[in-house]
């Protein structure tokens, strides 16, 4: 499983010309299941992103965390963080979930952040999605379940 965890101001997403879902300070986390994930990538990401201590403390230090400022949470699926651009021109998805797996394992990963005390807003599952955000810094990481990065 990977993310991108962004630090941001605020962000949002649109669907069909609709708001699906926005948040002010917080994180916005793109995230793509990989074949192989199990509850056990999901749990470690989950509780990694939420306990990131990125956020600036009173000295502008990165040592607070999204349940230390009382963030919020942006959660949009994102297979194509899986492309293999390693050979050719057009990337590869062939690590990336079948859609029913990846959606399951996008659903528990929400609803554990939100279990740890994080208000989270999504995405839609396999929507065409304007993602508008405001990258705080700018601060963006990668984060991998399987430590690869």
């Amino acid at each position: 499983m990977r993310a991108v965890v962004q630090l941001t101001d605020k962000a949002s997403v649109v669907v069909n010309g609709q708001t699906n879902s926005q948040i002010d300070r917080g994180l916005t986390v793109l995230l793509g299941v990989e074949q192989e994930d199990t509850l056990q990538d999901v749990r470690y990401l989950a509780e990694k992103i939420v306990n990131l201590r990125i956020f600036p403390d009173p000295e502008g230090k990165m040592n607070l965390s999204l349940l230390d400022i009382r963030g919020e949470l942006l959660v949009v699926s994102q297979f194509t963080l899986l492309g293999d651009c390693r050979k050719g021109r057009r990337p590869s998805f062939s690590t990336a979930a079948p859609p029913g797996e990846a959606n399951e394992l996008y659903e528990v990963f929400v609803k554990i952040c939100s279990s740890l005390g994080v208000r989270v807003g999504t995405g839609q599952f396999q929507a065409e999605m304007i993602v508008t955000l405001a990258n705080h810094g700018p601060v963006t990481l990668l984060l991998d379940s399987k430590r690869t990065f």
